[in-house]
């Protein structure tokens, strides 16, 4: 049975830094794509950081950009996102998801992608 399970969250000071982590059971990670998403509360879900499959480069949207990275540990077929610098607006519910993909390049565009964790809460706060 393919499954995304997350990890990680919790709640953290303005300026902290938290783990994420994504776990895959079913399926090997290492011809997938790997995005992280987030929907903030009130807001539609964005995509936020992503990384291509086998040793393609990461991305992340400006919003996280120099604060978030999202690296993977194929050993362990997982991947994480680790957040720093945390601000109250990146509050929300983070979500890992997978994409079937040869590209090199990685997308943010959760449509195209295939498998979703239930998602880990996030809460930025003083």
């Amino acid at each position: 049975q393919v499954r995304l399970v997350e990890s990680g969250g919790g709640q953290v000071q303005p300026g902290g830094s938290l783990r994420l982590s994504c776990g895959a059971s079913g399926f090997s990670l290492d011809y997938y794509e790997i995005g992280w998403f987030r929907r903030a509360p009130g807001k539609e879900r964005d995509g936020i950081s992503c990384i291509g499959s086998g040793n393609g480069p990461s991305f992340s949207e400006e919003s996280v950009s120099g604060r978030f990275t999202v690296f993977r540990d194929n050993a362990k077929n997982m991947t994480h996102l680790q957040m720093n610098s945390l601000k109250p607006e990146d509050t929300g519910i983070y979500y890992c998801a997978a994409r079937y993909s040869p590209d090199y390049v990685c997308v943010t565009n959760g449509d195209l992608y295939d498998y979703w964790g239930q998602g880990t809460q996030v809460v930025v706060s003083p």
